[in-house]
């Protein structure tokens, strides 16, 4: 594979990546915002069949084709942006694996609160507070390591 073809890859997943972790995070939100726990499982069914296909799928892609851009463009791993991306790359990746399951959680939950004809269980609302805790860190990361790939600062 040839550089330009990696680099493509690479912004692509990037692109899929952050763009789907952005937009599930806003669809989710606002369907709890509505506290109706049919839209809540509805959306949340999707968002989870998105995380699996795009958001997995490009975090695996993205640490590939990012090691083998270094390896073609001979840049030092002890390169001071390498390292900060690497290490906000896995502080995102270990606030996404918990989120997942969270919204599996979550889903379960409203699907059962509509199944009953019930309100959201108070266990829904502590989810619903971890998962944005997490969310924060895992936005913040993305952001600054897009910068890094940009500037490439020394």
């Amino acid at each position: 594979m040839d550089y330009v073809t990696a680099k493509w890859l690479h912004i692509l997943s990037s692109t899929l990546l952050f763009g789907t972790g952005i937009g599930t995070a806003f669809y989710l939100f606002s369907a709890t915002l509505t506290k109706n726990p049919l839209i809540i499982a509805a959306v949340a069914r999707n968002v989870v069949n998105a995380d699996w296909l795009f958001t997995a799928t490009s975090i695996i892609i993205q640490p590939l084709t990012g090691f083998y851009l270094i390896y073609l463009a001979d840049i030092p791993l002890a390169s001071r942006w390498i390292a900060w991306s690497i290490g906000l790359y896995l502080l995102m990746a270990a606030c996404w694996l918990p989120v997942v399951w969270l919204q599996i959680r979550m889903r379960q939950l409203a699907a059962k609160a509509s199944e009953n004809k019930t309100a959201l269980p108070d266990l829904y609302w502590r989810y619903f507070r971890f998962w944005i805790a997490l969310g924060i860190p895992a936005l913040i990361a993305l952001l600054i390591v897009f910068y890094l790939m940009v500037a490439k600062p020394v």
